[in-house]
Parts: C-alpha cells; structure tokens; sequence
C-alpha cells in the first residue's frame, strides 16, 4: 500500500500560501511539484524538501516559523525534511531584504547562536523525522577554484538588476563583493543537499534560482522552489526582524507573546492570521467579516489571535494563562508571573519603583510619574511623595504599559 496521499491532496495542502509575485513563475513551479509528488506516489519514495536559516541572533521568532510549518506539513504527509542551519552563509548576512550592507560575524559566532536553532525548530518540526545540517560543512570545504566555478555561471548585471543592489549603485552607497557571494553560497547549499524542493520567503527567489541553476550545472535536477510571504514586524512596517526590535521570539514567555500580539498594529492582524495561525481561509474570512459587522470588536479579535499563536508554540495551558494575565492588566491588576516586592517598613514610591528594579534610576521614576505612567491598586500616582507602608496590606504597581509589582508587607 503507498504511503502517500493522492497528488492532488498532496497539492492542495502544499500549494496554500504559494506566492511567487509573478503567475508564470506559479505556474511553471506549480506544475513542477505535480510531477515531482507523482514520480514520488509511483517510485514511493518521499521527496527531499529543505529550508535554511541563517542564525543572525540566538532565537527564532514568528517569520521563520511560515516556512518551518510548511516543512512541517511534507513531514506530515511523508517526506523527508532538511532544517538547514546557514552556519557559513550566516557569516556573510543575506543581503536580499537590505538596502545597505550586513555586519559580518565569525564562523564561531554563528556556531554559538546555531545552538539554539535546533532545540527551537522541533517547537513546529517533529523532532523523531527532521535531519540538521549546517551548511559550513560544504562551504567550507570549497576552494577558491571552486568558487570561481560558481561565479561563472552568473553576471553582475543579475545582482545589480536586485532591487535592493540597484539602490545602492544608483545612491553611490557600497555593493560588498562578497554580498554576491551568498546567492552562490546558497544556491550551493541545494547542490550539496541534492534537494527535490526548497522553500524560502518571497524576497529569497533569486538566491533560489540561483540554485536551480547550479544543480543544472552539476548534472542534476534543478529543485523546485516554493516561495511565501513575509511577515510584517510588530511595528507593521518592516518585516519582522531581531535586529530591527520588532520581532515576537516563538522561545519568549507566553506573556510578552500574547501582549506583543494584542498591541500590533490593526493593519497587520490580517497578515498574522494568514501566516501565522493554524485557522483555514473560511475560519479567517468569517472573523474579518464579523468585525467589519461590528459582531465582533478588533480587540476581542487581537485576543483570539493572541491565544492562538502562544497556543502553537507554548500549549493551550499556557495561553489560557497569558490570556487571565492580559484581562488583568488590562483592569490593573498584576500579572501572575509578576515579581514580588516584600515591605518591612515605609518606604517612598520613587524609592521603591528603584529597589524594586522597575526603573533604572530615581529620575527615569520622577517623569514615570510627571507623566501619569505610574498606579498604585489602578488608581493613577498624581504625587511624587507617595509612600507605601506594610500596614496597607498588598499593593499592585503598575509602571508603564507592561511593567507590574505586588507589594506584600514583610
């Protein structure tokens, strides 16, 4: 019996998301997949998927995991499943998404935040069917003949056509040679892989053709490639990045996930629910559509989403947790996780807002005060000179939008 679905079921769940910005290209990879899932139904042999992940920080967060879902469904339908670390193209920094030049790292520097990657990935990998290769393993091993070969096969005039290259040329800012260099890396990563499919974000199609066209030049089957949107950032501007500070961690605390996502945008909440949820299009178009109807408000819509995604990452128990703690910050009360200050005797509010560690300084406590960000039991801090006494039984802070403190006498 053959282990794997009929192709068009295979196709309909592998082709949802597919965005390629150019119908001929969907198309053309479209048809390539159908052929290459029913060569794999009649051989009953899994095809060979992967997608890499340069380790530019220590954690993974939500943009990456678009990609390693849809690794995750060929793993559920049968096939075999690469999470390629990009221990070596990370030394460079995919220039695809930037209009100016990335800071390179070390090799041992992209080893130490590779450490983490792997026991992440297996948050929407299955763990017992996921290989995890490092690609410095290849790369590194190239000679300088080697890269000359690769070289070859492509011009300047494709890398400075890049909409990101062509702004800098045409600004006068540095195009780094060895920017080019990571689309050859790259492309390589699929030769040495021998890859069926490689799935990566829309801004990546070049350096996935690139592989294309060098497993062509090595005597083998070009891949077909998959390419899906980007996530926009918390900010709802630029797509989500930790060096940008507007990413949300898939490994931070159910909290600051469920808070992230409650304060996002409304623009982008359409974007996240997309990308980032496990609904189906019906489950997604019903909620916009009760929103617009006014059956449901956006806020309410934001907690949904917010519990959904801590869910996919943490577990229900956990964010049915965040949840209670977002319904009480949100009435000023403390969070359950918040810390705890114990008073053995009065002591002024600035100078316990400081002991306590929610501000660094005595003066940053002052403003938090001038500028009505500072409440004692939810009710708003109008004097610098409060002070709070053991006597007064527990007590929550609140400092700021996030910041919480139960104060419980000594």
């Amino acid at each position: 019996m053959n282990r794997f679905l009929p192709v068009d079921e295979q196709m309909h769940v592998l082709m949802r998301g597919v965005d390629f910005g150019d119908k001929l290209t969907y198309q053309h990879m479209e048809r390539e997949l159908r052929e290459r899932l029913q060569e794999s139904y009649t051989a009953d042999r899994p095809l060979r998927v992967y997608c890499g992940y340069d380790p530019s920080s220590p954690d993974l967060h939500l943009g990456h995991t678009i990609s390693m879902r849809k690794l995750r469904q060929f793993q559920d339908l049968g096939h075999t499943v690469t999470f390629l670390i990009g221990t070596f193209t990370g030394m460079v920094g995919d220039p695809s998404d930037k209009e100016s030049a990335r800071r390179q790292q070390s090799l041992d520097a992209a080893l130490h935040k590779a450490q983490s990657y792997a026991e992440q990935a297996f948050r929407v990998l299955d763990r017992t069917r996921t290989q995890i290769r490092y690609n410095h393993e290849w790369l590194g091993q190239l000679t300088f003949g080697d890269v000359v070969g690769l070289a070859s096969h492509f011009t300047v005039q494709q890398f400075l056509a890049r909409e990101n290259f062509a702004k800098r040329y045409e600004r006068g800012d540095a195009v780094w040679l060895h920017e080019f260099f990571y689309a050859l890396m790259q492309g390589y990563d699929a030769v040495a892989l021998e890859t069926d499919i490689q799935i990566g974000g829309t801004d990546q199609l070049f350096n996935l053709m690139a592989g294309r066209k060098l497993m062509e030049a090595h005597g083998l089957r070009p891949q077909v490639v998959l390419t899906f949107p980007i996530l926009e950032g918390t900010d709802g501007v630029l797509r989500m990045s930790k060096s940008t500070g507007n990413s949300i961690g898939i490994d931070e605390p159910p909290g600051v996930i469920f808070t992230k996502v409650l304060n996002l945008p409304d623009s982008v909440t359409r974007n996240y629910a997309d990308l980032v949820t496990r609904w189906d299009p019906q489950t997604i178009d019903a909620h916009f559509t009760a929103v617009a109807e006014g059956q449901l408000s956006l806020r309410a819509f934001k907690q949904q989403l917010a519990w959904e995604i801590v869910s996919i990452f943490q577990g229900d128990a956990a964010a049915d947790q965040a949840a209670e703690d977002a319904r009480r910050m949100y009435t000023g009360q403390a969070p359950s996780d918040a810390p705890v200050f114990a008073l053995a005797a009065p002591l002024p509010l600035l100078d316990l807002l400081l002991e306590s560690g929610l501000v660094q300084s005595k003066g940053e406590a002052r403003r938090l005060v001038e500028q009505s960000g500072v409440r004692v039991d939810g009710e708003l801090v109008e004097s610098k000179e409060w002070i709070l006494t053991p006597q007064a039984g527990e007590r929550v802070i609140q400092a700021g939008k996030r910041k919480f403190l139960r104060v419980v006498p000594a």
